[in-house]
C-alpha cells in the first residue's frame, strides 16, 4: 500500500483515467484532504475505492496531473525506469547516435507520460524544464537518471524552471551536474549556438527540426523571408541548402543577435542574408511581392481558450497579408504552435484568408511536430506544432 495522501472522485468521472488520460480536473473531485500543498503526490481513486493513479496534486482547473496508472513509489528506480523507456524512443529513430544531428528533446511532457516534464538534449548537455511544482521537486533524482544513461557522454545537467514555475516559490536555475564543454549544436549539418540560460523555452525550438530541413530543400536557389526568426534556425537551414538571398525579421533586437551569430557560424554558403529588427505584422505589409518562400513560424497567439477567438483572427491577418504579397508561384510555410487552435481550425483559418485575398492556392505538406516530440494516444494535447506548406499561384 502506497502511504500519499488520497483523493476521491465523483462518481463516472474515473472514465478518463482509464482512457490513461493525464489529467484530472477540479470538478471531478469529490473529496481531499485539507492540508494538501502544491506538488504534493497523492493517489486517486474512484467512487467505488478503485485505485486509478498517481499524480502532483496543484490547486487550478488541472488539480492532478498523473505520473503513473500504476500503483508504484515515484522514487529514484522510477525515473530510472521512466526516462530510460524516454531514452529508448529517441534511440529507435536514430537521434542518440547521431554525427549530423546532436540536439534533439528527450522527454516531451504528457507525450511520454511525464507531464510537465521536458527535456532537451543538445550535444553533451542536457536541460531539464519542469512546468508544475510537483515536476520540479523531483529534479535532482532526473538528474540522477540522465547520469546513468548517458554515463561519461553527459557532461552537464542543467535546470531551467524559473520562467515556467511560479515566481513566489523562488526557483532560480541552476547546474545540477558538471560542467558544459560547448553550447554549439548540430543539426542536419548546420551550426547553432544554444543560449539555454537565457534564450526563449529551453534555448532553442528543437520542434521544428523535420520543417527546418524541409524548408531548406524549397530554398535552394530562391529568395527567402523568414519572419519572427528567433535564433534563424530557418535562415540557416535556407542558405545552407543554397538559397540566393534570406531576410531574417524578429521584434527582439536579441533574436536578431542570435540570428547573426548562428548564421556567421555557418560560412560556407554563397547567399546574401539581412538581419531586420522589426514589428513582423507591420513589416510584411510594406514587403516587395518579390520573395519566393516565405515562413509564418509566430509565437503561440493563443495560450488559453478565452483567447482562441483573437487568435484565430490573428493567424488569418498575418497569413492573408504573406499570400498578398508572395511572388506568383511562390511557396509559403505557415504555422500555430498554438494548443487550443486544432489544425483543423488552422488550416480553415489558412483557407478564409486565402479566400479574403483571392489567391489560388494548393497544399502541398501538412506538418506537425518531430517523432522526438510524440502525441500520446491517450492524451491528445501532446499534439500542439500544426503547420502547412502552401503553393501560390
Amino acid at each position: 500500500m502506497l502511504s500519499y495522501p488520497i483523493i476521491k472522485l465523483h462518481k463516472n468521472k474515473e472514465i478518463s483515467l482509464y482512457r490513461k488520460h493525464h489529467w484530472v480536473f477540479s470538478g471531478a473531485i469529490d473529496t481531499k484532504s485539507d492540508d494538501l500543498k502544491n506538488g504534493d503526490l497523492v493517489q486517486i481513486f474512484s467512487s467505488k475505492d478503485i485505485f486509478l493513479g498517481v499524480g502532483h496534486f496543484q490547486y487550478g482547473s488541472i488539480m492532478v496531473r498523473v505520473v503513473s496508472f500504476e500503483e508504484e513509489m515515484i522514487d529514484s528506480d522510477f525515473w530510472d525506469k521512466k526516462l530510460h523507456n524516454a531514452y529508448q524512443v529517441r534511440k529507435s529513430i536514430g537521434l542518440t547516435n547521431n554525427p549530423g544531428t546532436n540536439v534533439y528533446r528527450l522527454v516531451h511532457g504528457e507525450g511520454d507520460r511525464l507531464p510537465g516534464l521536458i527535456i532537451d538534449f543538445y550535444n553533451d548537455t542536457a536541460v531539464i524544464q519542469t512546468h508544475h511544482v510537483g515536476m520540479y521537486k523531483h529534479v535532482k533524482e532526473i538528474s540522477s537518471a540522465l547520469q546513468k544513461i548517458y554515463g561519461q557522454s553527459l557532461k552537464a545537467v542543467y535546470e531551467k524552471s524559473s520562467e515556467t514555475l511560479p515566481r513566489d516559490i523562488g526557483v532560480e536555475n541552476r547546474m545540477l551536474f558538471g560542467n558544459p564543454e560547448t553550447n554549439l549544436v548540430l543539426e542536419y549539418g548546420c551550426k547553432y549556438e544554444i543560449d539555454w540560460e537565457k534564450g526563449q523555452k529551453t534555448g532553442f525550438f528543437v520542434d521544428q527540426r523535420e520543417n527546418r530541413k524541409l524548408f531548406g530543400q524549397y530554398s535552394k536557389g530562391k529568395k527567402v523571408l523568414n519572419t519572427f526568426c528567433y535564433s534563424g534556425g530557418f535562415s540557416v537551414a535556407a542558405l545552407k541548402e543554397g538559397a540566393t538571398e534570406v531576410h531574417s525579421v524578429d521584434i527582439s533586437a536579441k533574436a536578431i543577435e542570435l540570428t547573426d551569430k548562428n548564421v556567421a557560424l555557418n560560412s560556407d554558403f554563397h547567399g546574401i542574408h539581412q538581419s531586420i529588427v522589426a514589428d513582423v505584422v507591420k513589416y510584411i505589409r510594406e514587403i516587395e511581392s518579390d520573395y519566393d518562400v516565405i515562413v509564418l513560424d509566430p509565437p503561440a497567439f493563443a495560450k488559453n481558450i478565452k483567447s482562441k477567438h483573437n487568435a484565430v483572427q490573428a493567424y488569418k491577418r498575418l497569413n492573408a497579408e504573406a499570400l498578398k504579397r508572395i511572388k506568383s508561384g511562390g511557396i509559403l510555410f505557415t504555422f500555430s504552435c498554438s494548443q487550443v487552435v486544432d489544425k483543423e481550425l488552422f488550416a480553415k483559418t489558412v483557407t478564409a484568408a486565402a479566400m479574403e485575398v483571392g489567391r489560388n492556392v494548393r497544399i502541398l505538406h501538412h506538418l506537425s511536430q518531430p517523432a522526438d516530440h510524440p502525441v500520446n494516444i491517450f492524451h491528445t494535447e501532446s499534439e500542439y506544432l500544426k503547420g502547412l506548406v502552401l503553393y501560390v499561384d
